[in-house]
């Protein structure tokens, strides 16, 4: 993806470092940070510098290049991974990649497993940027055939969080479809939702559209249902956090109520995943352990005054507390499909996937 017409990539190693968007401060001032330790890494990843599910993926496997580079034995080996995959325990893409550094690596010689580590991050971090571009074609093909009783249709898609390129290591997931309409020339529009309480929709959806010259409208999250029934959304496209091996979408928090209002009005709900971000080992979304967030982040918004100044403001009483869960799931039965580097499958059809990426 481009930022005022220069190519960026979420994160990538610049030697000695890995380099990475700073999203905590988008939409306001584009920032980058170098990383150079694996403590610095783990709060990258708590903190939300970087977030989305296949962008953790790859900052934990460069975490692990990091703390490999410091200590190449067995144990340590084994204790970075654990650091890492504390960091946030609801996206599957994060263990998905510490521990498939540490199969790899436990196989090699010490003296040869930080060479090895910073091959295998960057290698994790192309495979994300090659599914996410099969996304977008496979989803660009859903998007195009809403246009087929009337080719000069624009096409309303509403989203809900962030799962565009800052949510992955470029290209994005949800997005990924988007972008390919709108680079082929097909008249889009996206309906993005704040999505409360971090505001990822306003501030990074409607941030990276807008870099790439999409029709979007930023709307309030319970706006969306609305919508649906004035007939103003054709599509809803969201990413995920981890989909089940039956087809249960955990997203960010909200993500569950589109989906029923979605079903009610009989407008097609998609989830677009890499593969990645399936967990085959996990049947059922309810077994799906739903990350708590800091309250603050309920009660206290951040934003440009108009002196151009960004500010944190409190916007609940300080005698009241606030709950922060983070993500939701959407039962498999309101899913119209999963939209994947390999195509795009109903829940029931998930389990032919299976063999190749358990």
């Amino acid at each position: 993806m481009r930022v005022k017409q220069q190519h960026f990539r979420t994160i990538w190693k610049q030697a000695p470092a890995v380099c990475l968007i700073d999203q905590t401060r988008l939409p306001f001032e584009f920032a980058t940070v170098e990383v150079t330790t694996l403590a610095q890494m783990c709060h990258a990843i708590r903190s939300m510098q970087v977030r989305g599910a296949p962008l953790i993926g790859a900052a934990a496997a460069y975490g692990v290049a990091l703390g490999v580079q410091e200590l190449a034995s067995d144990e340590h080996l084994a204790l970075v991974v654990k650091q890492l995959v504390a960091t946030r325990p609801t996206a599957v893409n994060l263990t998905w990649a510490a521990q498939r550094m540490q199969q790899q690596l436990l196989a090699l010689p010490m003296s040869a497993r930080a060479t090895a580590a910073w091959a295998l991050a960057q290698a994790i971090a192309d495979e994300d940027v090659t599914q996410n571009l099969a996304i977008g074609q496979h989803g660009k093909a859903l998007i195009a055939a809403k246009r087929t009783v009337n080719p000069q249709q624009v096409v309303n898609i509403l989203t809900h969080c962030n799962a565009g390129w800052l949510a992955t290591v470029d290209g994005g997931t949800a997005l990924a479809p988007i972008y390919a309409a709108h680079d082929a020339g097909l008249r889009v529009h996206v309906w993005v939702d704040e999505t409360r309480p971090r505001n990822q929709g306003a501030s990074l959806t409607a941030w990276e559209l807008a870099q790439h010259g999409v029709p979007h409208t930023v709307i309030a999250d319970n706006a969306g249902g609305h919508l649906m029934q004035h007939g103003q959304v054709d599509m809803v496209i969201v990413g995920a956090d981890r989909v089940t091996r039956e087809g249960d979408v955990c997203n960010k928090i909200g993500t569950y109520l589109k989906a029923l209002a979605a079903f009610d009005q009989q407008v097609p709900f998609y989830a677009a995943v890499p593969t990645p971000t399936i967990d085959w080992q996990l049947a059922r979304g309810a077994d799906i352990e739903i990350e708590m967030r800091d309250a603050d982040e309920v009660a206290y918004m951040q934003g440009q005054g108009d002196d151009g100044q960004v500010q944190r403001i409190r916007v609940i009483p300080h005698e009241s507390t606030a709950l922060n869960p983070a993500f939701d799931v959407t039962p498999a039965r309101l899913v119209t499909g999963i939209i994947t580097e390999q195509g795009v499958f109903t829940p029931e059809q998930l389990a032919r996937l299976e063999p190749s990426y358990a």
